[in-house]
């Protein structure tokens, strides 16, 4: 059993929980609905990742039926950003760097309910000073700030202020963080740490990133965090902002859709023309087959959270973190877990 404090670093496929005593009389009982900050509750744990191939109108319209809040991206315009607001009011948050806090202080004020302060390495005093003014300027406004890895990344973010904290450094799809600086920590050792702080400074934890099945949301919920947000799950939707064009595959047409991170080559290129100076792409772009609608996304992932909560005795995804019983596995675990047809 993994002990209160992790002396190794492990991802999703490192560990799997202990089944529980149940008491649930039912897979429909269990409640899913979660902090998205400290001050908004959500219906569903999943939050679509505020990326330009991800997040637009239509994945919003459908996260808002189900319960869930949209976070728009900060690549595009600022009249673009103020059609958002004016069509979503405060069921929608923006995004935004540090780079222009009038801009971010002039959309909120149009009727956002909060913003996403959203930078790749987010512990740093340039974040904590933004985080601060920004809730000195507006202290009724939501913040949420990131990404973090670490505990202290995330306790100094609440220090500064933030309503919510994204955990997550190079465990996205899209992500080459790791492989070209050699930084970033596990992303359920990630969470898991950050969520031991969480208990005592009770700001809720954003899982962003690493989410490749059910069972990684559920893992993540597990460790603590409130919510998980997901970049190309929701990408590969068709209600997703991701281009899409049809190929003809195997006699058939194929609706492809084309998912990228925000540090890669590709969107650097569109967005500012090409790659600054003296910097190296820090993601990818890549095209991939459509998964259909994104309803189907949220249904799977919903129905497997409420059969994951009766097989840990939980009503809810409180009770799911306080009965939760991690071990350690082996790479035959995976092997052993998946369907073999043969």
């Amino acid at each position: 059993m993994i002990s209160h404090k992790l002396d190794e670093y492990l991802t999703f496929d490192d560990v799997t929980l202990v089944p529980q005593f149940n008491n649930v009389p039912s897979r429909l009982n269990p409640e899913l609905d979660t902090w998205l900050t400290s001050k908004t509750k959500i219906s569903i744990p999943m939050v679509a990742a505020n990326m330009d191939t991800v997040i637009g109108d239509d994945l919003a319209d459908l996260l808002i039926k189900n319960g869930g809040l949209p976070i728009f991206h900060r690549f595009t315009s600022f009249e673009k950003q103020c059609e958002w607001i004016d069509k979503y009011k405060d069921q929608c948050f923006i995004s935004c760097g540090l780079n222009n806090i009038e801009q971010t202080l002039a959309l909120l004020k149009r009727g956002a309910k909060g913003v996403c302060i959203d930078i790749a390495h987010g512990h740093s005093d340039n974040m904590c000073n933004f985080v601060r003014d920004l809730k000195t300027a507006l202290p009724d406004k939501e913040v949420i700030a990131g990404n973090v890895c670490t505990p202290m990344g995330y306790q100094d973010l609440v220090n500064a202020g933030a309503d919510a904290v994204k955990v997550g450094v190079g465990c996205g799809a899209a992500c080459t963080t790791r492989i070209k600086t050699g930084f970033g920590v596990p992303q359920f050792s990630a969470i898991y740490n950050c969520a031991e702080i969480a208990k005592r400074l009770r700001v809720p934890v954003i899982a962003d990133g690493g989410i490749v099945h059910e069972k990684d949301m559920v893992l993540a919920l597990a460790a603590g965090a409130s919510t998980v947000m997901m970049g190309s799950i929701f990408a590969k939707t068709a209600e997703s902002a991701a281009p899409k064009h049809t190929v003809r595959k195997d006699d058939r047409d194929v609706l492809m859709v084309k998912y990228r991170g925000q540090a890669s080559k590709d969107f650097q290129t569109d967005f500012y023309g090409g790659m600054k100076k003296g910097t190296v792409a820090e993601g990818v772009a890549f095209e991939v087959p459509c998964t259909g609608s994104a309803q189907d996304v949220i249904d799977n992932f919903t129905g497997a959270l409420r059969s994951a909560l009766t097989y840990g005795g939980a009503k809810n995804i409180k009770e799911l973190q306080r009965k939760a019983e991690f071990v350690k596995v082996t790479r035959n675990f995976l092997t052993e877990s998946h369907p073999r047809p043969y």
